[in-house]
């Protein structure tokens, strides 16, 4: 009888490296969707802010949440990912640990390039007095109170989390059909709108706002963080069951 040598394995686990690597591939195939897609939506935001901020009067501090937008679109890529990329890489014999890694880590590059960029944007607001007109798209207050740091982890844990959100919710259309996609958001959407509703006929936003600034940006982006892999955990528990 033959005993298997050690370094035998290495190669198996070398080959799993190297088809993880092709799910990355296979996703940066359209270049267009994770990387000018994203700029341009941010650029537009911009642009069209600073024009809105040029035209109200008055020298205070102007906001605008079309920032939000690029990091909302990582909720449709995250779809995009599932539903387009999934039955090529059965095709190719990828398993779907190999494609959830390989499709995880390509959020998580998406994302840390659209934190880069917020960053970028927000040296620009500081350099430019927000833009000339003291308009505020990407360097927000509170979310740079922490630090430069603390605010790219931020912008790059939101992202992250609705990417696998969208990822997770295509991963159930696959397995169970529209129906639960739609029963699932429904349910969540629900359950915000009691919350709203609680908190406003109890009179409690002032606590609720109290308590974000008792435990500060940072320590939300961290439960952020912990809530992106257990809905990660869960994506890739319902992604084993998924068929094409």
């Amino acid at each position: 009888m033959t005993v298997a040598h050690p370094l035998e394995a290495l190669p198996n686990r070398r080959h799993l490296g190297n088809r993880t690597l092709n799910v990355v591939r296979l996703h940066l195939m359209n270049t267009q969707s994770l990387v000018w897609v994203p700029l341009m939506i941010l650029a537009i935001a911009a642009i069209i802010s600073a024009l809105i901020f040029a035209m109200i009067p008055g020298g205070e501090v102007k906001y605008a949440g079309a920032g939000n937008a690029p990091m909302w679109y990582f909720l449709a890529l995250g779809i995009q990912s599932m539903t387009l990329s999934f039955p090529f890489s059965q095709a190719m014999s990828i398993t779907r640990r190999e494609f959830f890694i390989g499709t995880l880590a390509i959020g998580a590059i998406g994302a840390a390039g659209l934190a880069t960029l917020f960053i970028a944007l927000a040296g620009v607001e500081v350099l430019t007095n927000g833009y000339g007109v003291n308009g505020r798209v990407a360097y927000l207050d509170w979310i740079f109170e922490p630090g430069w740091l603390s605010a790219w982890l931020t912008y790059f844990t939101t992202t992250m989390l609705l990417f696998v959100v969208g990822f997770w919710s295509a991963v159930v259309y696959k397995r169970f059909g529209w129906f639960a996609v739609t029963a699932v958001f429904a349910t969540l959407a629900l359950a915000l709108v009691v919350a709203i509703f609680i908190i406003t006929r109890t009179e409690s936003w002032m606590q609720v706002w109290a308590w974000f600034g008792e435990v500060g940006v940072l320590n939300v982006t961290l439960l952020g963080l912990l809530l992106t892999i257990v809905t990660a955990v869960g994506a890739y528990a319902t992604l084993r069951k998924a068929t094409v």
